[in-house]
């Protein structure tokens, strides 16, 4: 099933049944999810999207900022997979995975199978070993002896020695963490045509012990030369494990939810594609925070701008700052949200701005609207840049056009007459 951003999802006997429903509901809790919230007799999305799978039944957000009907279900996903795996999210760089993007699969068997993937490589290449500490009965004297152990176990058996000591094999934590994975996989797992690999999987992966997962052990994982190699599985596999609640009463309704911030996610594209195609003499920055209001001693404002273009000017001495602001909304009249534009002001002020820009997605051409604030000469614009067309070769040219777009605003002078009408705030 598929659904749009900020749609609301009401029971029906074909799609969505009062099960379902209970399950959400249950997830939703009382203190809530980010990604959705209740209705009467239905769940209503927001700005995340993503896919949830609840029980057998898989529900897959995905963005939309256009008018109803004017790009299909497969554009939106594509474009959103593009995005993905462009911001690192998740990535796709094997030919085999091209026929799920635009297919009937859900974004979650895309993941699914590219866990998989990354498992079989790990496999074929041969598991990294690492020393661990055990303890129990062997035969002969090594590492140190446990005495106490040793006189109540082998009091008969003076053949034996129960010791600690050094094991070196392929019984370690990541390992562990990815065995998880690979049995819960086994478990929610509905595409058929993955169920023959993953069986295999779990044949030839050495069996391991159960551990607890929490975000605090991928916090603290930290991979060498030789565990570099497994880096996009625990990715794929933290991803899994930490968004997956099961259904502690029956245990046929677990869900999984796998949703990022569409703001965010915008935000991160437009920096990647501006850092990639912006060319020379430009440094593209993200998120760099500044301390803005204080008391002295209890607490701090910060300004954080999503992007800061920054270019040296002739004499190397100086630059000229250029800020963006990334809005993931359709823009109504081509006039902003009042709150956005004294941000903006304040950015303007703060970073001695050349110029600031609030950049919005379009759907159809791309638009520039040149805008100051009134008295004080900051120039404050909005852009309109277009979404990936249909037609658009890949990814990559979409991106070479948003810098081109970008590019072009800030080379223009204010207000010329082959654009539209200025943006003039009071």
């Amino acid at each position: 099933m598929s659904v749009y951003e900020h749609q609301l999802l009401k029971v029906d006997e074909d799609r969505f049944c009062q099960k379902k429903l209970k399950a959400l509901q249950q997830h939703y809790g009382s203190k809530g999810v980010k990604y959705y919230s209740l209705v009467h007799n239905g769940v209503k999305f927001n700005e995340h999207v993503g896919v949830i799978q609840v029980g057998g039944l898989t529900i897959e957000v995905l963005p939309k900022v256009d008018q109803e009907g004017e790009k299909s279900n497969a554009s939106w996903k594509k474009g959103l997979i593009d995005m993905l795996t462009e911001v690192g999210h998740l990535k796709v760089e094997s030919s085999e995975f091209a026929g799920l993007k635009t297919s009937n699969h859900s974004l979650l068997d895309l993941y699914f199978e590219l866990f998989i993937f990354e498992m079989e490589k790990l496999l074929h290449q041969g598991l990294t070993k690492k020393y661990r500490r055990t303890e129990g009965n062997v035969k002969a004297l090594k590492g140190s002896l446990n005495f106490t152990k040793h006189i109540q176990k082998n009091c008969f058996h003076k053949e034996r020695f129960y010791v600690n000591h050094s094991v070196y094999d392929k019984e370690h934590d990541i390992h562990a963490v990815l065995y998880k994975a690979l049995l819960l996989l086994q478990k929610i797992n509905s595409f058929s045509g993955l169920h023959s690999r993953i069986g295999a999987l779990v044949l030839n992966f050495p069996e391991m012990p159960d551990i607890r997962v929490s975000s605090a052990w991928f916090e603290r994982l930290r991979l060498d030369r030789k565990t570099q190699a497994y880096h996009k599985a625990l990715q794929i596999a933290k991803m899994i494990l930490l968004n997956y609640h099961p259904d502690i009463q029956r245990g046929n309704n677990d869900v999984l939810a796998i949703m990022f911030d569409m703001n965010h996610l915008w935000e991160q594209f437009l920096f990647v594609s501006l850092r990639k195609h912006l060319g020379v003499g430009y440094t593209v920055e993200r998120k760099k925070k500044n301390d803005f209001w204080e008391v002295k001693g209890k607490f701090k404002s910060q300004l954080e701008p999503d992007i800061i273009i920054r270019k040296k000017c002739e004499s190397d001495k100086e630059e000229i700052v250029h800020i963006l602001d990334a809005k993931w909304k359709r823009i109504k009249s081509n006039k902003p949200d009042i709150h956005d534009l004294r941000q903006m002001f304040a950015y303007h002020h703060y970073y001695n701005a050349e110029k600031t820009a609030l950049v919005y997605p379009f759907s159809k051409d791309p638009k520039i609207s040149l805008g100051e604030f009134s008295s004080y000469n900051y120039e404050c614009s909005v852009l309109q840049i277009q979404l990936l067309d249909e037609d658009e070769i890949s990814v990559s040219d979409w991106q070479k056009r948003i810098a081109e777009e970008i590019g072009k605003w800030m080379d223009v002078t204010l207000f010329p007459k082959q654009f539209q009408q200025p943006l003039s705030i009071q």
